[in-house]
């Protein structure tokens, strides 16, 4: 059974496999992230922890039963009880509702061990898994976003008012 867990460092060389496995399948719904961002991996996986130790994002992932990333759920930017949610499944997981799930899992995490009161998500126009995955966790749509250059949705769950 999958499993959520908090990113540590010892999750970098199954995140960089992840993110490489699914590249072509990520691009396909959102801006490609670059040869950069593979070239700098370690340099930016790093302070990504430093993020999180200083509290300012929790981020996650979803391992598989063979330790393998499956996806990844983030809570960034937190601040005055409120943080942006984040995530990306692995395509080969895509569709049978593990997305949803995870999300769900993590909306309780949200409020339970960081005190969150509110999350909000972006996503893309073009992108319907995406806004499948927020309206079925709960989420709804508040305004337009703009996701580099291209038109989208802010979607928000409160927290404190829909069942987790």
């Amino acid at each position: 059974m999958p499993e959520l867990t908090r990113l540590h460092a010892g999750h970098r060389p199954a995140v960089l496999a992840f993110e490489l496995a699914n590249r072509a399948y990520f691009a396909a719904s959102i801006p490609d992230r670059g040869d950069d961002y593979f070239d700098q991996f370690t340099d930016r996986f790093n302070a990504l922890l430093a993020e999180q130790e200083a509290g300012i994002c929790a981020f996650h992932v979803l391992l598989a039963e063979d330790g393998s990333v499956l996806g990844r759920f983030n809570l960034v930017d937190i601040e005055d009880h409120t943080a942006e949610l984040g995530y990306r499944v692995a395509q080969h997981v895509a569709g049978r509702g593990v997305a949803t799930a995870t999300v769900l899992e993590l909306c309780r995490l949200a409020a339970d061990r960081h005190g969150l009161r509110t999350l909000r998500a972006a996503a893309a126009n073009q992108n319907a898994a995406s806004q499948k995955v927020l309206a079925k966790a709960g989420f709804v749509p508040v305004g337009p976003a703009r996701l580099d250059g291209e038109p989208g949705t802010w979607y928000q769950r409160d927290l404190t008012l829909q069942p987790n």
